[in-house]
């Protein structure tokens, strides 16, 4: 008698799959299209994106993938085609829309919030990928963001630890003003002074840097500042983002976007806001946003 195959917490409930399912599927029917996996066994997408999910949340090494889940080839597999055909990108992009829309704000904002995070490596980790940063002395890799004003993610740049700010400053913002012509203002921190507002200037958005106040003493909340942090504190209760895993850069950009797709579904999906939320909107019932999703798609 086959073993019945236990649910584990990470695994997207039919709501969150709903969201998610029209870009996976227009995916697929893609590479059909185009006949790149003619004679390859189908996986179960849903399952696959469970087990993607299971590593973002565990942190397990790909090998170690319970056999529940497909082969972790397969799994991996998945994982890197995603991250190199943007579909992780479309995610986010549609889910992002969508949770603006859900508050009452426009779908594309206008502003942006940018800021970088030094990280620890594990072994396997190439040094030639890894240095120390010239601020907090760590040794590993830099991860630069930038997210609107409700903390969601725009644009995203895994670099060494030695690569400065400005430098990490100025491809996010080259990257945001690509994809986003709304936006016309940035915050940032000290770290992003001179080049990154004049880079800011050349692409029509106003860098504005957010200091701490000299007189200062313990803990204080900077305004605009707080929102990307938060949003780093969000990133790194998933375990696989506590330190960073990846070989490669793009993959770890990859990990941190599978880690907002998971946030963000979950939020979206909830049936109520939680206690003390200040928000006068709240997403509609599952099965209207999944509708939004697909005339997104279809537009």
């Amino acid at each position: 008698m086959p073993r019945k195959q236990r649910p584990c917490p990470s695994d997207l409930s039919d709501a969150r799959w709903e969201l998610l399912e029209p870009t996976l599927t227009a995916w697929r029917a893609e590479r059909r299209g185009k006949g790149l996996d003619i004679g390859r066994p189908e996986h179960d997408l849903r399952r696959i994106m469970d087990a993607i999910l299971y590593v973002d949340r565990t942190r397990i090494p790909w090998r170690y993938l319970p056999h529940d889940f497909a082969p972790w080839e397969t799994v991996y597999g998945y994982f890197a085609a995603w991250q190199k055909d943007e579909v992780f990108d479309q995610l986010n992009g549609l889910l992002r829309r969508l949770a603006r829309e859900a508050v009452g704000r426009d779908a594309e904002p206008s502003a942006c919030v940018l800021d970088a995070q030094s990280i620890k490596t594990s072994a396997n980790v190439p040094s030639a990928g890894q240095g120390i940063g010239a601020g907090k002395k760590i040794a590993g890799r830099e991860r630069h963001i930038g997210v609107d004003t409700l903390g969601l993610l725009l644009a995203v740049l895994v670099t060494a630890a030695s690569v400065s700010d400005n430098a990490g400053g100025i491809h996010l913002l080259s990257d945001i003003a690509a994809g986003r012509p709304r936006i016309t203002k940035a915050w940032a921190d000290t770290g992003y002074r001179t080049k990154v507002i004049e880079h800011g200037a050349r692409l029509c958005i106003d860098v504005e840097v957010t200091r701490r106040s000299p007189a200062q003493k313990g803990f204080k909340v900077i305004p605009r500042r707080w929102v990307v942090e938060r949003t780093f504190g969000w990133l790194v209760h998933r375990r696989r983002l506590a330190r960073d895993y990846e070989t490669h850069p793009h993959r770890s950009e990859a990990m941190i976007k599978v880690a907002m797709v998971d946030l963000v579904s979950r939020r979206l999906t909830r049936n109520r806001p939680r206690t003390g939320a200040t928000h006068d909107h709240w997403p509609p019932c599952h099965h209207e946003l999944a509708a939004l999703c697909r005339n997104t798609l279809n537009r």
